[in-house]
């Protein structure tokens, strides 16, 4: 006969414990203390088990006989329903040591060395300001892309910071693969945000013109600004490589190879989030040989150090003063390099708006959607790249403008 909960409630504890049964395995144990305990008694592979399904009154009648027909659904499917449970118990503990808090700081720590301490203080800083709070607990394989949106990046939005939600979302991004890299989530949330935050209206950045390149040349020959030698070779190779100044001050030895000519600007520095090889030509290898004869005794990872403390990178906007100091500061600005690049290499030396746009590694806007090849028209663009530095060099008429360069 079928339990009530009038009959439990009345069910007295005897001086040894006895069993009171619902049907389909299901029963209360009641205990000579008084604890009544639900149990499932079942049948997997021919064998009897049984499983405790917890107590009365916090497990109620119908919550027990729930428990017991979500049993016998997972014996249907030729499933142990304790294996099930301690299945379930292994995944949430696991989850709960996998929240996007943990593998952030996990995803950081790997990281903070190859930093400078300044830039891995504000990455850490804005995930405890604007992630942390809202996110930080839950176990990142179960966050979507509205949460993502809605907890973290809707908030920094409202505020006017909408600089600070993109660069967010790029982190998050770094998080999210990091986690999926290491077997803690399946997906990028990040990724599926693209074009869900407001953006600032474009500003273009100050250029000057190709026909100005040769006096440009020529003032930061001469050096009547005073420069520092390695601040000098970092406005040379950012005309050369048109890479950002973020890339620029913070490029590293380890990530160029002087025997291939190449220079990958790993993912972490990239707003696209991957790996960018960047070609170097001759005229570029010169800068660095040049730069590396300079600091070689300096036993530092950046290609240009601190001036004060070599240990870490240049300081952010040091090439922008120096365009100050040359007496550009009106018409250029140290990202107008990328722009002048863009348009002169299109127009005067005639290629591909394509190839031009994934050295400049700008996102493509073909059908592939987000399909990225970082070696996609690589030998075209080592090409353009040395046509572009030999056209550069071509534009001060003969005049030995690269003091640095070997003499023949």
């Amino acid at each position: 006969m079928k339990l009530s909960d009038i009959k439990i409630k009345n069910a007295k504890p005897a001086d040894k414990a006895y069993k009171m049964f619902d049907g389909g395995g299901l029963y209360l144990e009641i205990l000579p203390t008084g604890k009544k305990l639900w149990r499932l008694k079942y049948y997997f592979l021919s064998k009897e088990k049984r499983i405790s399904l917890g107590a009365y009154p916090l497990v109620t009648l119908a919550e027990a006989r729930d428990a017991r027909e979500d049993a016998k659904k997972l014996l249907l499917k030729d499933i142990d329903p304790s294996t099930a449970r301690k299945d379930k118990k292994v995944e949430a503990s696991r989850n709960a040591e996998n929240t996007f808090k943990a593998v952030a700081l996990e995803w950081h720590d790997m990281n903070k060395e190859r930093w400078s301490k300044n830039y891995a203080y504000k990455v850490l800083k804005g995930l405890e300001l604007n992630v942390f709070p809202f996110i930080g607990h839950r176990p990142i394989k179960e966050i979507t892309p509205p949460e993502l949106l809605n907890e973290c990046l809707r908030r920094i939005e409202k505020r006017g910071s909408l600089d600070i939600a993109g660069r967010t979302k790029q982190i998050c991004g770094q998080v999210f693969r990091y986690a999926i890299q290491t077997g803690r989530c399946e997906w990028n949330a990040a990724e599926n945000l693209q074009g869900a935050l407001k953006t600032k209206k474009t500003e273009h950045f100050r250029t000057i013109d190709w026909k100005e390149i040769p006096d440009f040349l020529k003032a930061l020959d001469r050096n009547e600004a005073r420069l520092f030698e390695r601040t000098r070779r970092a406005v040379y190779l950012s005309l050369f490589t048109f890479c950002r100044p973020k890339e620029i001050r913070m490029a590293r030895w380890e990530d160029i190879d002087f025997e291939s000519k190449q220079w990958t600007i790993p993912a972490s520095l990239m707003k696209s989030d991957r790996d960018h090889i960047v070609p170097l030509s001759n005229q570029a290898i010169e800068v660095l040989q040049a730069q590396h004869e300079e600091i070689k005794l300096l036993n530092t990872p950046w290609v240009f150090p601190s001036q004060i403390r070599p240990r870490e990178p240049m300081s952010d906007g040091t090439v922008n003063k120096a365009i100050k100091r040359l007496g550009y500061g009106k018409d250029m600005v140290a990202h107008g390099f990328r722009a002048l690049a863009r348009t002169t290499i299109r127009e005067r030396l005639g290629y591909d708006s394509e190839v031009i746009e994934k050295q400049l590694a700008h996102k493509t806007k073909n059908p592939l959607g987000e399909a990225y090849d970082r070696t996609q028209f690589l030998e075209t663009r080592v090409i353009m790249m040395q046509d572009w530095a030999d056209f550069v060099d071509g534009l001060a008429s003969g005049a030995n403008v690269l003091h640095f360069r070997k003499a023949g």
